[in-house]
């Protein structure tokens, strides 16, 4: 009866929804792609917060029922009834009277399996497409038949785009970049290479001094487009991954006719999204990277070479869940990241979950000292060991995928408790409750 109940509650608030959509007339920017599309998304409506009221997906509201609750501007009600019976009513208020209705919608659309994109797509029929990156091992490929099958699932946002509609795609991605030769679309293309239009050079870490101790700040790098080279700095990340959703937000906003020194401003109030490589302050003076919001392999594969390319007095932790939803591929992919660990020269591993062990057994196999690898079945359990590693100067990385729930091992080692709620993903009472 709950799942019923709840159906009829989706599918009320969906037409709700659909006929704000007809009233109000927004114009609509979507995010798809297999990694960075709440980064991209949060991006993309900082740098046109300057010159639009602009809306967007709360945290990774991406699904189908949380797309209408972006465009109805509506919380998720959980569990509760009373809340979701509330979000129906302010639906239905919303059609009659809605006093300054958004511009600009910024959604992010994620899919689970075959026909999601479909569901979504074909009735919000966007302005903007925004396309980020695939990999070559995506996240929720147990569900399709290969990796291509997700990429097209992904990429068939375009099929819905309006007649006038515009494409902005990552050149950088092989799988996207092919795209531009499949549509008649105008096409913004943003990367490092030759093949963009806006482009990325010049990436550093910022770091400053502590006790004589380099500590990473943030990132910079620089953008360059019609002649027109601008500096970025992003606070408190790190990893040359957050260059592609500030390129593609300049992009949206060349695409949509805001100027790029409105979008510059516009991004000086942009803040990562939380559980994406944060960098937080740990106990006894050391650095934790936060990537605990999900993982896959290509997120991973990216965190690691960051992780070993920090300056650091002290030694690097790598602290990994389980990548899920990667079906058949999810012995290799665990494997592959093991080899990467003893490759880059990571100094210790500890990983939680079932398939996770195979990172420690190939690290182990590629001449890393056992003695330096751990292995947990649950992310509580590793807790006591993670902080025999809590020495200054130590830089700890945390990632894995949402099951794994890694986001208590950061919780457990932060320097400033307190504000957890502030600072690490999946803090909400919710969460909390759950095993």
């Amino acid at each position: 009866m709950k799942a019923l109940i709840r159906k009829v509650i989706f599918i009320i608030l969906t037409i709700e929804a659909k006929i704000v959509l007809l009233r109000y007339r927004p114009k609509i920017i979507v995010v798809s792609g297999t990694v960075g599309k709440t980064t991209t998304k949060d991006a993309i409506f900082s740098a046109l917060s300057k010159t639009f009221h602009v809306r967007k997906n709360s945290k990774s509201l991406n699904s189908e029922i949380g797309v209408p609750l972006t465009i109805l501007g509506l919380e998720t009600g959980w569990n509760n009834p009373w809340r979701w019976l509330s979000n129906l009513v302010i639906g239905f208020l919303e059609i009659i009277y809605y006093p300054k209705y958004p511009e600009w919608l910024v959604i992010e659309v994620g899919i689970d399996h075959p026909g999601d994109m479909k569901k979504t797509a074909s009735w919000l029929k966007p302005n903007v497409a925004v396309l980020t990156a695939f990999g070559q091992v995506p996240v929720h490929v147990e569900f399709f038949e290969g990796p291509d099958d997700v990429t097209k699932e992904e990429a068939d946002i375009i099929n819905y785009l309006r007649r006038d509609g515009i494409i902005v795609l990552n050149a950088d991605d092989e799988k996207a970049l092919r795209l531009k030769g499949k549509t008649n679309h105008k096409v913004y293309t943003f990367g490092k290479g030759e093949n963009a239009d806006l482009v990325a050079s010049h990436y550093s870490v910022v770091y400053e001094s502590v006790n004589g101790r380099p500590v990473p700040r943030g990132v910079s790098f620089k953008v360059s487009y019609l002649g027109s080279i601008l500096p970025i700095s992003v606070r408190n990340v790190v990893g040359d991954q957050f260059v592609y959703p500030i390129l593609a937000a300049l992009s949206v906003g060349v695409a949509v006719n805001s100027s790029l020194v409105s979008s510059l401003e516009g991004l000086r109030n942009f803040k990562a999204p939380k559980g994406r490589m944060n960098l937080l302050a740990g106990e006894n003076e050391t650095i934790i990277i936060d990537d605990s919001y999900n993982s896959s392999p290509m997120a991973a594969t990216s965190a690691i070479r960051n992780l070993a390319e920090i300056e650091t007095a002290g030694s690097r932790i790598a602290v990994l869940g389980d990548m899920a939803e990667i079906g058949r591929f999810s012995a290799s992919e665990h494997r592959k990241i093991g080899a990467l660990i003893k490759q880059k020269k990571i100094d210790i591993l500890i990983t939680v979950g079932r398939a996770s062990e195979l990172m420690n057994e190939q690290a182990i196999e590629e001449g890393m000292a056992q003695s330096r690898n751990y292995h947990f079945s649950h992310s509580e359990e590793a807790i006591a060991t993670v902080k025999r590693y809590l020495k200054p100067g130590n830089i700890i990385l945390v990632k894995g995928s949402q099951s794994m729930r890694m986001e208590r091992i950061t919780k457990a080692i932060i320097l400033e408790k307190d504000s957890a709620s502030d600072l690490i993903v999946r803090q909400e009472k919710e969460w909390l409750a759950r095993s």
